[in-house]
């Protein structure tokens, strides 16, 4: 192996290219128009058009993908993560063209990727289970019929997916006609394909996942847990490692477990065997994702164990640099600087990065798809970013994470990072003894508390603060101001309207128009011209970013449509209807 085509793009694509600068491998870029002056294309050795901009027609189209391997010279290719990482036919193409895939066998994906057949094998090897539907669902009809066996709360899953996308929670049972749509919607967007099962939910469960490690000559390592459970839309937000406050028992089985589903299925490569973990302490299996994860360098710090390279050397035959599980060395938390709104529901925000300046110090990694002068496209996910601080333990990591979190300055687009200053001052995630976050804490617990640190400026970071020197009694004294304040000083006073906190706008009396909460497209409307609608009932559903948003009524009254048909692009803020006879 010689020259590896990366077939992503973003902060993964240039995580693998340095890997391959470290083990002497030559890097191959793809892109997207959106995409040309990507950091990803610039750090690589090589790089080669795909042409258009959507993912089926870019990251998603294996014959490009195969073609530019070709003209490139390369000899393997790493999928990364998302896109056709955890595609079966895509590895089976990549291996018929005489190329070296660097994953799991098509076999593999096939048995693990699919969550009905992944859960047929965790039951053969007596791994813990909450029930589940015995394949597919078919239709809605077939979920409810499941929940009336076994209750609600459900889960409606994509059975080719992962990374929380195409997956729907019906906590009662009229909600489970929409919630199949959208999760069978979503599935196809992201992955290709809708199929979906039902699963018991679990009420407040932790999500906890252990990393694997498994080759050719029959070793199958588990490099450590990590604890993934501060999620928003089913998506992970912040993850750690090792996952804190297991008792030994819950590790032992954890371990023993995912060891078993990889050895049973074959598996080779990096893999990530999750579970939920119940209040009362119950465990039970959730999926496998065949891939590298997103949160993979949180393991990497706390084993020193590179994973991409671990890739490299099991795709060339070689064992595993390790035999035995490592004792974790110290603790890590990974935090995904997403381009999302945290003041307005987590909603995508693609645009201009007009600063990034990263943090340093101790204990400090930076894996980045951006740098100041970047754009974020909203063809793709809204993931730029992330920050990984290590310490010797969890107490010295949080302390790192908020300093390093206050240094960090991102400006041009809203991004989540007020949500993480925030986080990482809440009792919830900080408490010594336990931890009392879960996967739906962020909706259901932390929600208000997070509007009032974003209204408060609680969170507000240290590097949107200005430093101005004067003197008291001959001393020089270092005043801090908010940027705005200190930049209308030294223009002579401004007009006061820069001032942290004020409005930007006045919205004034309602007057009835329903406007899309971000640009992207309508998916479908969810209230008929002249139905009569409540404040806050849903009307539309628009998708960006591999997000499904509903869009709210902002009044009551009369909703009459706008001229939008479903899979029409839209803007922030167009006009997608208006409620008649609005009452405010």
């Amino acid at each position: 192996m010689k020259k590896v085509l990366i077939a992503n793009r973003g902060e993964i694509a240039v995580r693998i290219a340095r890997a391959c600068t470290d083990a002497e491998l030559t890097s191959v870029a793809v892109y997207s128009e959106p995409d040309a002056h990507a950091l990803h294309v610039r750090l690589s050795d090589e790089a080669y058009a795909l042409g258009g901009s959507a993912s089926a027609d870019t990251y998603l189209n294996m014959d490009k993908l195969l073609a530019i391997a070709k003209t490139a010279g390369a000899d393997a290719v790493h999928p990364g993560y998302g896109f056709l990482s955890e595609n079966a036919d895509f590895a089976e193409a990549v291996q018929n063209a005489g190329l070296i895939w660097i994953g799991p066998s098509p076999a593999a994906i096939r048995s693990l990727g699919n969550k009905v057949t992944a859960r047929e094998i965790a039951v053969k090897v007596g791994a813990p289970l909450v029930p589940g539907s015995d394949g597919p669902v078919a239709n809605a009809e077939e979920v409810r019929a499941f929940a009336e066996e076994f209750g609600v709360p459900v889960a409606i899953k994509a059975a080719y997916g992962g990374g929380g996308r195409g997956m729907r929670i019906a906590h009662r049972m009229e909600d489970i006609d929409d919630a199949f749509d959208s999760a069978v919607r979503e599935a196809t967007v992201a992955f290709g394909r809708g199929e979906c099962f039902a699963e018991r939910f679990l009420d407040k469960p932790r999500h906890v996942e252990a990393q694997v490690l498994a080759d050719t000559h029959g070793n199958v390592v588990v490099v450590g847990t990590r604890d993934c459970s501060l999620q928003r839309r089913n998506q992970k937000l912040v993850e750690e490692a090792p996952a804190p406050f297991l008792t030994d028992d819950q590790r032992t089985r954890i371990h023993e477990s995912a060891r078993a589903i990889c050895r049973e299925a074959g598996y080779t490569s990096a893999g990530t065997v999750e579970y939920l973990v119940a209040p009362d302490g119950v465990i039970s299996f959730l999926e496998v994702n065949t891939r590298l994860q997103v949160e993979h360098p949180v393991t990497e710090a706390t084993s020193g164990i590179d994973l991409v390279r671990e890739q490299f050397r099991i795709a060339a035959g070689l064992p595993v640099s390790i035999t035995e599980d490592p004792a974790p060395r110290g603790h890590a938390i990974e935090f995904r600087l997403n381009a999302e709104d945290a003041g307005r529901g987590f909603l995508p925000s693609p645009g201009p990065v007009d600063v990034f300046e990263a943090p340093t110090g101790p204990g400090i990694r930076v894996d980045t798809g951006v740098r100041s002068g970047s754009s974020v496209p909203a063809e793709y996910d809204s993931l730029m970013a992330k920050l990984i601080v290590h310490g010797e333990d969890r107490p010295q990591a949080l302390r790192r994470a908020r300093a390093a979190l206050d240094e960090l300055r991102i400006e041009g687009l809203p991004t989540v990072l007020p949500f993480h200053r925030a986080v990482v001052r809440d009792a919830d995630f900080t408490n010594p003894d336990r931890l009392g976050v879960y996967t739906t804490w962020i909706e259901n617990a932390f929600a208000e508390r997070l509007d009032a640190a974003l209204s408060s400026g609680t969170s507000s970071p240290l590097a949107r603060r200005e430093t101005l020197t004067v003197e008291i009694d001959g001393k020089a004294v270092q005043l801090g101001l908010p940027a705005e304040i200190f930049a209308a000083l030294m223009s002579g006073g401004g007009t006061g309207s820069a001032v942290v906190g004020q409005a930007a706008e006045n919205p004034g009396k309602n007057d009835g128009q329903v406007t899309a909460s971000m640009g992207g497209t309508l998916v479908k409307w969810l209230a008929d011209d002249g139905a009569e609608v409540t404040v806050g009932q849903p009307v539309a559903v628009v998708e960006a970013m591999k997000m499904e948003t509903e869009v709210l009524s902002t009044a009551a009254g009369t909703f009459q449509r706008g001229g939008q048909e479903p899979g029409a692009a839209v803007a922030r803020g167009e006009v997608l209807g208006q409620v008649q006879d609005a009452v405010d």
